[in-house]
Protein backbone atom coordinates (compact mmCIF):
# COMPACT_ATOMS: atom_id res chain seq x y z
CA UNK A 1 0.00 0.00 0.00
CA UNK A 2 1.65 3.20 -1.23
CA UNK A 3 0.91 6.88 -0.90
CA UNK A 4 0.44 8.77 -4.17
CA UNK A 5 1.62 11.99 -5.77
CA UNK A 6 -0.35 13.24 -8.76
CA UNK A 7 1.89 15.62 -10.70
CA UNK A 8 1.23 18.18 -13.41
CA UNK A 9 -2.21 19.30 -12.27
CA UNK A 10 -3.75 22.22 -14.16
CA UNK A 11 -7.50 22.05 -13.55
CA UNK A 12 -9.63 22.31 -10.42
CA UNK A 13 -11.66 19.22 -11.34
CA UNK A 14 -8.53 17.08 -11.42
CA UNK A 15 -7.23 18.50 -8.15
CA UNK A 16 -10.57 17.56 -6.60
CA UNK A 17 -10.43 14.09 -8.15
CA UNK A 18 -6.95 13.51 -6.74
CA UNK A 19 -7.90 14.71 -3.26
CA UNK A 20 -11.16 12.76 -3.20
CA UNK A 21 -9.34 9.57 -4.22
CA UNK A 22 -6.76 9.97 -1.45
CA UNK A 23 -3.66 11.54 -3.01
CA UNK A 24 -1.09 12.59 -0.42
CA UNK A 25 0.93 14.92 -2.66
CA UNK A 26 -0.15 17.25 -5.49
CA UNK A 27 2.46 18.42 -7.98
CA UNK A 28 2.43 21.72 -9.86
CA UNK A 29 4.88 22.25 -12.71
CA UNK A 30 6.73 25.56 -12.97
CA UNK A 31 8.65 24.78 -16.16
CA UNK A 32 7.53 26.75 -19.19
CA UNK A 33 8.41 24.06 -21.75
CA UNK A 34 6.05 21.53 -20.19
CA UNK A 35 2.46 21.07 -21.42
CA UNK A 36 1.60 20.85 -17.71
CA UNK A 37 3.08 24.24 -16.80
CA UNK A 38 1.19 26.63 -14.54
CA UNK A 39 2.01 29.99 -13.02
CA UNK A 40 2.43 30.52 -9.31
CA UNK A 41 -0.88 32.37 -9.19
CA UNK A 42 -2.69 29.56 -11.04
CA UNK A 43 -1.24 26.93 -8.71
CA UNK A 44 -2.19 29.01 -5.67
CA UNK A 45 -5.79 29.18 -6.86
CA UNK A 46 -5.91 25.45 -7.62
CA UNK A 47 -4.59 24.52 -4.18
CA UNK A 48 -6.29 27.15 -2.05
CA UNK A 49 -8.68 24.80 -0.26
CA UNK A 50 -6.70 21.60 0.16
CA UNK A 51 -7.43 19.55 3.27
CA UNK A 52 -4.81 19.12 5.96
CA UNK A 53 -2.33 16.40 5.14
CA UNK A 54 -2.18 17.04 1.40
CA UNK A 55 1.20 18.49 0.43
CA UNK A 56 1.79 21.01 -2.35
CA UNK A 57 4.88 20.15 -4.40
CA UNK A 58 6.41 22.62 -6.85
CA UNK A 59 8.37 21.07 -9.73
CA UNK A 60 11.23 23.20 -11.07
CA UNK A 61 13.88 22.49 -13.69
CA UNK A 62 17.20 24.23 -13.04
CA UNK A 63 15.36 27.23 -11.57
CA UNK A 64 16.88 30.63 -11.06
CA UNK A 65 16.65 32.26 -7.65
CA UNK A 66 14.25 34.79 -9.18
CA UNK A 67 11.85 32.11 -10.38
CA UNK A 68 11.80 30.43 -6.99
CA UNK A 69 11.15 33.77 -5.31
CA UNK A 70 8.41 34.73 -7.78
CA UNK A 71 6.52 31.45 -7.32
CA UNK A 72 6.89 31.34 -3.54
CA UNK A 73 5.72 34.93 -3.22
CA UNK A 74 2.24 33.84 -4.34
CA UNK A 75 2.18 30.05 -3.85
CA UNK A 76 2.65 28.42 -0.42
CA UNK A 77 4.58 25.28 -1.31
CA UNK A 78 5.35 22.47 1.11
CA UNK A 79 8.12 20.84 -0.94
CA UNK A 80 10.38 22.01 -3.77
CA UNK A 81 11.07 19.35 -6.39
CA UNK A 82 14.18 19.82 -8.52
CA UNK A 83 13.96 17.91 -11.79
CA UNK A 84 16.86 19.26 -13.80
CA UNK A 85 20.65 19.01 -13.69
CA UNK A 86 20.97 20.63 -10.27
CA UNK A 87 24.17 19.68 -8.46
CA UNK A 88 24.26 18.65 -4.80
CA UNK A 89 25.58 22.14 -4.01
CA UNK A 90 22.60 23.69 -5.78
CA UNK A 91 20.22 21.50 -3.81
CA UNK A 92 21.77 22.87 -0.63
CA UNK A 93 21.43 26.44 -1.94
CA UNK A 94 17.76 25.98 -2.80
CA UNK A 95 17.05 24.59 0.67
CA UNK A 96 18.68 27.63 2.24
CA UNK A 97 17.00 30.07 -0.14
CA UNK A 98 13.47 28.72 0.24
CA UNK A 99 13.54 27.33 3.77
CA UNK A 100 11.63 24.33 2.43
CA UNK A 101 12.33 20.60 2.11
CA UNK A 102 13.83 19.77 -1.29
CA UNK A 103 13.17 16.62 -3.28
CA UNK A 104 15.72 15.81 -6.00
CA UNK A 105 14.75 13.75 -9.04
CA UNK A 106 17.35 11.27 -10.30
CA UNK A 107 17.00 9.59 -13.69
CA UNK A 108 17.79 5.87 -13.81
CA UNK A 109 18.46 3.72 -16.86
CA UNK A 110 20.99 1.23 -15.48
CA UNK A 111 23.08 0.25 -12.44
CA UNK A 112 25.64 3.00 -13.05
CA UNK A 113 23.03 5.65 -12.26
CA UNK A 114 22.25 4.37 -8.77
CA UNK A 115 25.25 6.05 -7.13
CA UNK A 116 23.62 9.43 -7.72
CA UNK A 117 20.89 8.46 -5.30
CA UNK A 118 23.51 8.05 -2.60
CA UNK A 119 25.13 11.38 -3.49
CA UNK A 120 21.89 13.36 -3.50
CA UNK A 121 20.69 11.54 -0.40
CA UNK A 122 23.37 13.40 1.52
CA UNK A 123 21.82 16.80 0.79
CA UNK A 124 18.19 16.39 -0.33
CA UNK A 125 15.29 15.77 2.04
CA UNK A 126 13.62 13.35 -0.37
CA UNK A 127 14.52 11.52 -3.58
CA UNK A 128 12.44 10.91 -6.70
CA UNK A 129 13.63 7.83 -8.58
CA UNK A 130 12.55 8.38 -12.18
CA UNK A 131 13.33 6.97 -15.62
CA UNK A 132 16.21 8.74 -17.33
CA UNK A 133 14.84 10.61 -20.36
CA UNK A 134 16.22 9.86 -23.83
CA UNK A 135 18.88 12.26 -25.07
CA UNK A 136 16.46 13.74 -27.59
CA UNK A 137 13.61 14.16 -25.09
CA UNK A 138 12.23 17.65 -24.75
CA UNK A 139 11.27 17.17 -21.10
CA UNK A 140 13.24 15.83 -18.12
CA UNK A 141 10.21 13.90 -16.87
CA UNK A 142 6.60 13.08 -17.66
CA UNK A 143 7.62 11.13 -20.74
CA UNK A 144 5.74 7.94 -19.88
CA UNK A 145 8.93 5.87 -19.76
CA UNK A 146 9.73 3.19 -17.20
CA UNK A 147 13.05 1.68 -16.15
CA UNK A 148 13.91 -1.77 -14.85
CA UNK A 149 12.37 -1.69 -11.38
CA UNK A 150 14.43 -4.73 -10.39
CA UNK A 151 17.40 -2.35 -10.05
CA UNK A 152 15.82 -1.07 -6.83
CA UNK A 153 15.08 -4.40 -5.20
CA UNK A 154 16.59 -4.57 -1.72
CA UNK A 155 18.16 -1.11 -1.90
CA UNK A 156 17.83 1.62 0.72
CA UNK A 157 18.92 5.24 0.84
CA UNK A 158 19.42 7.86 3.50
CA UNK A 159 16.23 9.70 2.61
CA UNK A 160 12.60 8.85 1.88
CA UNK A 161 12.00 8.26 -1.83
CA UNK A 162 9.25 8.18 -4.42
CA UNK A 163 9.05 5.96 -7.49
CA UNK A 164 8.18 7.54 -10.84
CA UNK A 165 8.51 6.78 -14.53
CA UNK A 166 5.99 5.07 -16.76
CA UNK A 167 3.57 4.22 -13.97
CA UNK A 168 -0.07 3.60 -14.89
CA UNK A 169 -3.18 2.23 -13.19
CA UNK A 170 -2.32 -1.12 -14.75
CA UNK A 171 1.28 -1.50 -13.54
CA UNK A 172 1.57 0.53 -10.33
CA UNK A 173 0.65 -2.35 -8.03
CA UNK A 174 3.40 -4.52 -9.54
CA UNK A 175 5.89 -1.65 -9.29
CA UNK A 176 5.13 -1.24 -5.59
CA UNK A 177 5.40 -4.99 -5.02
CA UNK A 178 8.80 -5.22 -6.71
CA UNK A 179 10.43 -2.10 -5.29
CA UNK A 180 8.77 -1.65 -1.92
CA UNK A 181 8.14 2.01 -2.77
CA UNK A 182 6.23 3.81 -0.04
CA UNK A 183 5.21 6.62 -2.41
CA UNK A 184 4.56 6.59 -6.17
CA UNK A 185 4.44 9.58 -8.51
CA UNK A 186 2.44 9.76 -11.74
CA UNK A 187 1.83 12.35 -14.41
CA UNK A 188 1.38 11.13 -17.99
CA UNK A 189 0.05 7.78 -16.77
CA UNK A 190 -3.23 9.42 -15.72
CA UNK A 191 -3.69 11.55 -18.82
CA UNK A 192 -5.84 11.24 -21.91
CA UNK A 193 -3.38 13.42 -23.85
CA UNK A 194 -0.23 15.48 -23.15
CA UNK A 195 -1.01 17.62 -20.12
CA UNK A 196 -4.68 16.58 -20.02
CA UNK A 197 -5.50 14.72 -16.82
CA UNK A 198 -8.30 12.15 -16.62
CA UNK A 199 -10.27 11.98 -13.37
CA UNK A 200 -11.22 8.33 -13.89
CA UNK A 201 -7.59 7.33 -14.43
CA UNK A 202 -6.51 9.35 -11.39
CA UNK A 203 -8.97 7.48 -9.20
CA UNK A 204 -8.01 4.13 -10.71
CA UNK A 205 -4.30 4.79 -10.18
CA UNK A 206 -4.69 5.75 -6.53
CA UNK A 207 -6.94 2.76 -5.86
CA UNK A 208 -4.39 0.40 -7.44
CA UNK A 209 -1.47 1.94 -5.54
CA UNK A 210 -3.30 1.60 -2.24
CA UNK A 211 -4.75 -1.87 -2.87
Amino acid sequence: MAEVKICGLREAAHVAAAVDAGARYLGFVFYHKSPRAVTGAEAASLSADLPLGVARVGLFVDPSDDLLHDVLSVMPLDIVQLHGHETPDRVTEVKALTGLPVMKAVGISGPDDLSQLTDYGLVADMLLVDAKPPKDAGLPGGNGLAFDWRLLVGRRWLRPWMLAGGLTPDNVAEAVRLTGAAVVDVSSGVESGPGVKDSVRIAAFIAAAKA
